[in-house]
């Protein structure tokens, strides 16, 4: 798995998005039991401390030292640096394993056979992720300009994975059909900036160009969107649940 985020991991704590509650809603009451869960690369751990509502325990794991560093606290929650393809955990451990907005960095293979062996015969994973994100017609013309132009050739091969809304990822569990979900936001412009920033592809291209491209898009957006005022943000949610039988 690439580390791409250790480098602003005080930004990804700041600007990444959220998650539903309605995404647990749904997956609470399909579940057998709620003893423990893994978050797989939980990076500052939003979706972890999301699950230490519903859980006894939750472990949540990062290859990154200073995403956990900016990772919220909770007393049921135990945070550790370690591989998704090589966990310390003991087999049958788990009644949930989710994955939020990272499993297009995995090795694929290695990662099912530790979620096959780590999981409980009757427990579930569940694979997160969100595209792009809508705002408004001339909004999205330049975002959309900016992230398939201007970080042309910054973006890992891995990237096109969430392009496709995970559905070209193998995925050998037995698959439960899932409700629509989206998340909302009203951001101001600074908002969506700093959240452009942390994107892989924006810090690729400053380290091959040495600039920030996101200076220049900002220029743009200023012309159409007032410092101040807040916009509507839609993310479409991606959402593949597995169970493990």
């Amino acid at each position: 798995m690439k580390d791409n985020f250790s480098a602003n991991s005080d930004q990804y704590a700041l600007f990444r998005p959220g998650y539903p509650k309605e995404i647990f809603d749904f997956l609470i009451p399909i579940l057998s039991h709620r003893n423990r869960a893994w978050d797989v690369a939980t990076g500052n751990g939003q979706l972890a401390n999301m699950l230490a509502g519903y859980f006894e325990e939750v472990m949540a794991t990062d290859i990154s030292r200073n995403q956990l560093k900016h990772a919220s606290q909770r007393s049921n929650i135990i945070y550790k640096v370690e591989r998704a393809e090589k966990s310390s955990f003991k087999s049958a451990s788990f009644d949930l394993i989710t994955v939020a907005q990272a499993i297009h960095w995995f090795q694929f293979d290695k990662f099912y056979d530790e979620v096959k062996r780590t999981l409980k015969p009757d427990g579930i994973i569940a694979i997160i992720g969100y595209p792009l994100c809508h705002i408004n017609v001339e909004v999205d013309a330049l975002i959309r300009l900016f992230y398939n132009q201007k970080l042309h050739g910054c973006w890992d091969p891995e990237r096109k994975y969430l392009d496709d809304l995970y559905t070209t990822i193998p995925f050998p569990f037995t698959e439960l059909p899932t409700p629509s979900f989206e998340m909302e936001y009203k951001w101001k412009l600074d908002e969506l900036t700093g959240f452009l920033n942390t994107w892989s592809g924006v810090q690729h291209y400053i380290r091959k160009h040495g600039n920030n491209p996101v200076i220049e898009l900002r220029m743009q957006l200023e012309k159409i969107w007032p410092e101040q005022e807040k916009k509507q943000v839609h993310f479409p949610v991606i959402l593949r649940v597995g169970r493990n039988l």
